[in-house]
């Protein structure tokens, strides 16, 4: 297929929820911030932005004023698509109130629960270690609250069973197809980042959905280019790396940075970056 016909959906995380200035200092904090990162991104080729709200301090929150505040100051900026998440702590009412009042195209929703941790080799400990919980009575009053604002879910599956979640949703009506997946690989107690794997996880997502693969930390470039070889969309951003290079030794300045690469990468493979109406399209997107 000629390249101007090949799309692929470039999606940036622009901030997260436990990456700090300390890690890299380009991280995100305010909606004035977070507005400008989505700006740089959507110039370097995105058509989303995944977006988790922080205090001016860098904290975590799902104010709905901020979540607002926010997709002011980025529509202001640039036309990218918002997608809103729903993943952390606390209840769930709480976890979706900016969907409901903001009525983003986009809102992510995490597919199953997990132990969720990251482990130091050097150290020989755990560094970071819970259980990150999501069971189907909240996924499906999160779908109830997303299907009664007109927001796509997107359904972030770290593992093969989180991807197979769907169906008892299908059924019950709480989820409309087609579908649309992330992928996230290379989490400690979810599934590991590997090109086989992704593959995987794409063939047991029902016919007719889109996907993207999300490449953690120094998997993510490994996991851009086998999604781009099977015909995926990729997310990149500092929420999920920091580096431009696999090694970890040149840090990006931006997520604009990190988005430019994975064009490049995407058009060295014979693919061109959606525009936002295309992505829009190719999402199923109201």
């Amino acid at each position: 297929m000629p390249a101007s016909q090949d799309k692929v959906v470039v999606t940036c995380a622009l901030t997260g929820v436990l990456a700090t200035r300390e890690q890299c200092p380009w991280v995100p904090y305010t909606p004035v911030e977070i507005a400008e990162e989505a700006r740089r991104a959507y110039e370097a080729g995105a058509a989303v932005v995944h977006i988790h709200a922080r205090t001016d301090e860098g904290g975590p929150t799902f104010e709905p004023a901020v979540y607002a505040k926010i997709a002011e100051e980025t529509r202001r900026r640039c036309p990218v698509i918002l997608n809103f998440s729903t993943g952390g702590a606390g209840p769930m009412e709480g976890r979706v109130a900016h969907i409901a009042q903001v009525k983003p195209p986009i809102g992510a929703l995490n597919m199953g629960s997990m132990n969720y941790a990251t482990y130091s080799q050097r150290r020989k400990e755990f560094v970071f270690d819970f259980v990150f919980e999501n069971t189907f009575r909240d996924i499906a009053f999160l779908l109830e609250v997303m299907n009664g604002a007109g927001v796509k879910p997107e359904l972030e599956c770290f593992d093969v069973g989180h991807t197979n979640s769907v169906w008892p949703l299908i059924d019950k009506g709480l989820l409309r197809q087609p579908l649309q997946f992330s992928f996230i690989m290379g989490v400690l107690g979810g599934i590991r980042a590997s090109a086989e794997n992704l593959a995987l996880q794409a063939r047991e997502a029902p016919r007719g959905s889109t996907w993207e693969v999300i490449g953690i930390s120094h998997e993510q470039w490994l996991m851009v280019g086998a999604a781009l070889s099977l015909g995926g969309n990729v997310r990149v951003g500092l929420e999920d790396n920091f580096y431009l290079d696999a090694a970890g030794t040149k840090m990006a300045g931006s997520n604009g940075d990190l988005v430019a690469k994975a064009v490049r990468m995407a058009r060295d493979m014979g693919r061109e970056p959606a525009t936002v109406d295309e992505a829009g399209r190719m999402l199923s997107l109201a």
